[in-house]
């Protein structure tokens, strides 16, 4: 009998049952859209890098800056040597190339770039240091209380240290997210699955598809914004809605990215079960750290989730 291999074999199960046993997912919580309610939530308060999930708040400063008539939708934005420069997902903007601010929040939600976010930033605020300092000062207004933004886009430090990059938790991004519902137009660019940038350009043209595969496979899902680095795991922020009600729903952390989507698409039903029907009066808050119900493992439990995910 080969006693190495044994005890091999024996280190490796005990390992899987461990991690069999953890959440898949750093932390995760559940609210209703309408007035906050916690629905359910596990370890809702870690504090953990959003990728760019951190994009989310690049998006309010964006509309209530159009709101409030600094920018409009069709400002043209003249794009820098340091736009261009930026790395990770984007569009690949040119020095010296003109677009317009409407097209970059197109950019900035359906393909994540991280170019777009910094042209956006720049032209919001003059800088991109002014506008991450807004971002933080927003988060502060809105009791983001554990939220501390380093950049518009999400992206890592250069120094791969978690503390000095972007940090918040999926209660303060479940916050965030229900403010961008009420009072801007986010849905307008999370909902749509794809879009060309520079339309028409005949060798420039960029087929953006969006990074959120529940868009089209789970019912009523219709935002909001996905990350994802190797710090901070696979993130997810989303929101569905069905016969007028919706709820919102945050991953963060998790170690793959169909694991998470399937997580998630769980957690949306099981909102949707706590939520009365239509014309119905609300019942109390059911907040529970309780582990998903067994009915609700897979996809094919639910009629209305149907995955045809493509591999990462």
């Amino acid at each position: 009998m080969n006693f190495a291999r044994l005890r091999f074999w024996a280190g490796f199960l005990a390992l899987a049952a461990v991690l069999a046993a953890q959440p898949p997912y750093k932390g995760a919580i559940l609210v209703d859209a309408a007035d906050g309610r916690v629905l359910f939530e596990d370890n809702a308060d870690v504090v953990t890098p959003p990728a760019s999930v951190t994009k989310l708040m690049t998006f309010l400063l964006v509309a209530e800056a159009i709101r409030d008539g600094t920018l409009g939708p069709d400002t043209p934005v003249v794009v820098n040597a340091a736009d261009s420069r930026i790395g990770g997902t984007q569009v690949w903007l040119k020095e010296r190339e003109e677009t317009t601010v409407r097209e970059l929040l197109f950019a900035l939600m359906i393909q994540s770039a991280n170019d777009a976010a910094h042209a956006l930033a720049r032209v919001t605020a003059g800088t991109v240091p002014a506008f991450v300092e807004r971002m933080n000062r927003r988060a502060v207004a809105l009791g983001m209380t554990a939220t501390t933004f380093r950049t518009p886009h999400g992206l890592p430090p250069a120094s791969r240290r978690i503390a000095e990059g972007d940090l918040t938790t999926p209660r303060d991004l479940a916050r965030l997210s229900r403010h961008l519902l009420e009072h801007t137009d986010i849905l307008t660019y999370t909902s749509v699955k794809g879009r060309d940038f520079r339309a028409g350009h005949p060798t420039a043209r960029i087929e953006m598809r969006n990074h959120n595969h529940l868009l089209g496979s789970v019912a009523g899902v219709d935002g909001l914004k996905t990350g994802y680095t190797a710090a901070a795991g696979f993130c997810l922020a989303a929101t569905a809605g069905r016969d007028g009600r919706r709820v919102v729903a945050v991953i963060m952390g998790a170690p793959e990215r169909r694991l998470r989507d399937i997580k998630m698409a769980e957690l949306i039903e099981r909102g949707f079960a706590a939520l009365p029907a239509p014309n119905v009066s609300r019942p109390q808050p059911v907040i529970s750290h309780a582990p998903l119900p067994p009915e609700a493992k897979t996809e094919e439990s639910s009629p209305v989730i149907k995955f045809n995910l493509p591999p990462r």
